[in-house]
């Protein structure tokens, strides 16, 4: 074979790698999406992202291996490893890796929980005692109040008597 094949054969294999590369990296984005959700503005503002920094990368690729040159065999190289991709690995890999994450984070909540279980306790017996003393404090402000109003009229009464 002469070396222009075998060259043409290695940036194929890159296309198609750059493929697999590009969906598994958007797999992540789309776990994000199901751990968290996302209105339409910020799924557009993830896939513009996305897709900018992916144009860049496969433009620097195209750069690299190809002095720039778009060959439409790496057009069809990067689809077949996206579909490739996605027909093996990436079929199960979001709905699982989501579903591993989300049981990872309940088992955290959980542990958290049962760790904080006694600081909880503490805190609603402290805002228990707080409530309880405010009510105590309006009260004997209540009274103080009327007391010193009481004592001022006396005063006055006193002084204008005099």
């Amino acid at each position: 074979m002469s070396q222009d094949i075998v060259n043409e054969v290695y940036f194929l294999i890159y296309s198609a790698v750059m493929g697999i590369i590009i969906t598994f990296v958007y797999d992540f984005i789309l776990i994000g999406r199901r751990l968290i959700k996302h209105n339409i503005f910020f799924v557009s503002l993830e896939d513009l992202f996305f897709w900018a920094s992916c144009a860049i990368a496969v433009f620097y690729m195209l750069y690299e291996e190809n002095n720039g040159i778009l060959r439409w065999f790496a057009v069809f190289g990067a689809a077949l490893g996206m579909l490739l991709y996605k027909k093996t690995v990436g079929m199960h890999f979001v709905g699982f890796m989501s579903a591993l994450i989300k049981k990872e984070i309940h088992i955290i909540c959980k542990v958290l929980g049962f760790l904080l279980k006694p600081f909880l306790w503490m805190a609603r017996k402290i805002a228990f005692f707080c409530r309880w003393a405010d009510k105590g404090a309006k009260k004997v402000w209540k009274y103080l109040k009327k007391k010193l109003t009481a004592f001022v009229k006396m005063l006055k009464i006193s002084l204008c008597k005099h």
